[in-house]
């Protein structure tokens, strides 16, 4: 057979299964993209609302990805970069912690933020300095423990704990008591110190759209579901079957392949609300954080503070909440525009709408940062991708997209 004669799927247009198809059709492949909903993306998504641009949670891109700089054009996406730090929110006021040795306007902010001892803040610098130096190998072997168990032995104080690596890092790990691994923590803090967080002009989902713009000889069957996938052969929820001589499963797998049926996912979950303000609280591009215990909002980002390509009226602020308490989203909206109120003075807010993500991330053990293509193979004929299988991360999405893609090569080169 010559490459356009196989039939190669690949389930699910999220990150992974976009840089899926992009390799594949660099080896001359014409790959089958079947996906659930209407557009490409998966989790990472933008919706316009009044002239809004309400991405699917509080998202970043970190340009220290290496696989980011690999597929992604920077310019082309035209970044906005954020301030390489937060403002806190306490009961004395508003307090900036930051990197000054990245930006010098937040060298004073941060000495007499009050935030953290002394000890604390060369113990930041000497962390920077470490992980510079470390490799992703060498974070990604380290024996695991929690990333709280990892601050305490470094020696950091409670203060510093509470009031910024609690907030700040709950909401990249979507889950309040810094249980995530540690080689999670020291990857993240690293990208951060290497790179920018960053947003796309036009919103997170400009990720998916250009890597789509990419393809040239990828075809796509929108809102498709497909029922279950074995080797061969795939069913789709209306009953069709397809056949296929190598499917790439990038989304949730256990639900489509009977022998993984027991071994679902588990996923953390976080509500993400959209408000109009007249004003703004925060004057830099930097993200908030509500360190009070019993608060619902986790942190608070004025996405207005960064050009984007609608042009609005009035200031666009995102809230993200990690745990609901059991409230409906209409006690919810109530309680998180109280909680605005009262620890961060914002008193006039415009509801827009609210987002609930059941599966916002997976909760993953035994992180890995690298994969080998022959690892991707469930079966002959079927290969899994998505950063379920390495670590939760754009850059994990990518890494597994491409050597579950490099694994269908292999395969077919080698006729085994």
């Amino acid at each position: 057979m010559i490459e356009k004669e196989y039939n190669i799927h690949i389930i699910g247009a999220g990150i992974s299964g976009l840089i899926a198809a992009q390799v594949l059709e660099n080896y001359g492949y014409a790959p089958i993209v079947i996906e659930a909903t209407d557009r490409v993306g998966g989790r990472v998504k933008t919706d316009n609302v009044n002239e809004y641009q309400l991405d699917h949670g509080f998202q970043v891109l970190l340009t220290a990805y290496p696989a980011a700089q690999k597929y992604l054009d920077y310019e082309a996406l035209d970044l906005q970069l954020f301030l390489p730090g937060a403002s806190i929110f306490k009961s004395s006021g508003q307090k900036i912690l930051g990197d000054p040795l990245r930006n010098l306007s937040l060298l004073f902010p941060t000495l007499f933020s009050g935030i953290g001892t002394f000890s604390d803040k060369l113990k930041i610098l000497k962390l920077n300095q470490k992980l510079k130096k470390k490799t992703l190998e060498a974070i990604f072997s380290e024996t695991e423990q929690s990333t709280l168990e990892y601050l305490k032995n470094l020696g950091f104080s409670n203060g510093i704990i509470t009031d910024f690596f609690k907030p700040f890092f709950s909401g990249i790990f979507l889950e309040t008591q810094l249980e995530t691994s540690s080689r999670m923590f020291e990857f993240v803090y690293k990208m951060f110190g290497e790179g920018q967080a960053t947003l796309p002009k036009a919103g997170i989902e400009a990720i998916p759209k250009q890597l789509l713009t990419n393809l040239k000889t990828t075809s796509f069957s929108y809102n498709t579901k497909v029922e279950s996938l074995k080797d061969g052969e795939i069913t789709l929820k209306d009953g069709t079957k397809l056949e296929s001589h190598y499917t790439i499963v990038a989304t949730e797998a256990s639900g489509l392949i009977s022998n993984l049926k027991q071994q679902s996912t588990a996923w953390k979950s976080c509500t993400t609300l959209y408000f109009e303000t007249e004003s703004r609280v925060i004057d830099k591009k930097l993200i908030g954080l509500i360190p009070k215990s019993g608060s619902l909002i986790n942190n608070i980002f004025y996405s207005s503070s960064l050009e984007t390509v609608s042009d609005p009226q009035n200031e666009l602020l995102s809230v993200t909440v990690i745990d609901t308490q059991g409230l409906s989203n209409a006690s919810l909206i109530e309680a998180v525009k109280k909680d605005l109120n009262e620890c961060c003075g914002i008193r006039t807010t415009n509801f827009i709408k609210l987002y609930n993500f059941p599966k916002a991330l997976p909760k993953l053990e035994d992180l890995k940062y690298e994969m080998m293509p022959s690892e991707t193979r469930l079966t002959d004929r079927l290969f899994l991708a998505g950063d379920t299988q390495l670590n939760a991360s754009l850059n994990a999405a990518m890494i597994s997209g491409e050597r579950a893609a490099l694994g269908v090569i292999a395969s077919i080169n080698t006729g085994i």
